[in-house]
C-alpha cells in the first residue's frame, strides 16, 4: 500500500509540475509577424500559403493599383497612375500638406517609391510566366505593399474594398 502512496505521489507532483509549465509556443503566421495589411485581399495569403509567392505579390500590388485609382478617379494603371495620382502639385492623392518643401518632398519621394513599385515588383510578376519567388522575397514585398496602405491611411485615405 505504501508503494501505491509514494507512486501517487510522485504521479501528482510531476502532474502539478507539468500543468504549471507554460503552454508549447505556437508559431504565428508570418503575415502577423511581418504585420502585413489586412486590407490586403484574401487571396494574397492564400496564394501565399499554397507556396505561389509571386502570384500573392502580384496580387498585392494590383490591389495597391486599384486602391489609387479608386482614390483618385483616373482611369491609369500601374506608373502612369501614381505619377499622377501623387503629384507635388494639386495631387489627387495628397499625403503631406504640401506647406513646405519638406511636405513636398515627401511627397514626390512616395510618388517614385509608388511608381517603382508598380515598375520593379508588380510588372514583372504580371508579364513573365517563370518568375519564381522564395518566401522572404515575397514578404518583403507585401511589407512594402503593406507600408503603402498605411501611409495613405495616415493621410486620411480608407484602403478597404478597392
Amino acid at each position: 500500500m505504501r508503494d501505491a502512496l509514494e507512486w501517487l505521489e510522485r504521479a501528482t507532483r510531476a502532474v502539478s509540475r507539468l500543468s504549471e509549465a507554460e503552454p508549447p509556443h505556437v508559431s504565428a503566421h508570418p503575415f502577423v509577424r511581418r504585420n502585413i495589411h489586412g486590407a490586403l485581399p484574401s487571396v494574397v495569403q492564400r496564394l501565399f500559403d499554397n507556396g505561389h509567392y509571386s502570384q500573392a505579390t502580384f496580387e498585392a500590388f494590383k490591389y495597391l493599383d486599384n486602391v489609387l485609382k479608386k482614390l483618385s478617379g483616373l482611369d491609369k494603371s500601374g506608373k502612369a497612375l501614381m505619377m499622377e495620382a501623387l503629384k507635388e502639385v494639386t495631387p489627387l492623392v495628397q499625403l503631406t500638406p504640401l506647406a513646405d518643401e519638406t511636405d513636398r518632398n515627401e511627397q514626390e519621394g512616395f510618388k517614385f517609391i509608388f511608381a517603382g513599385s508598380m515598375i520593379a515588383i508588380r510588372n514583372p510578376r504580371g508579364h513573365e510566366h517563370d518568375l519564381i519567388d522564395d518566401i522572404e522575397t515575397c514578404l518583403d514585398h507585401l511589407g512594402l505593399a503593406s507600408l503603402l496602405l498605411r501611409r495613405l491611411e495616415q493621410a486620411g485615405f480608407g484602403v478597404n474594398n478597392a
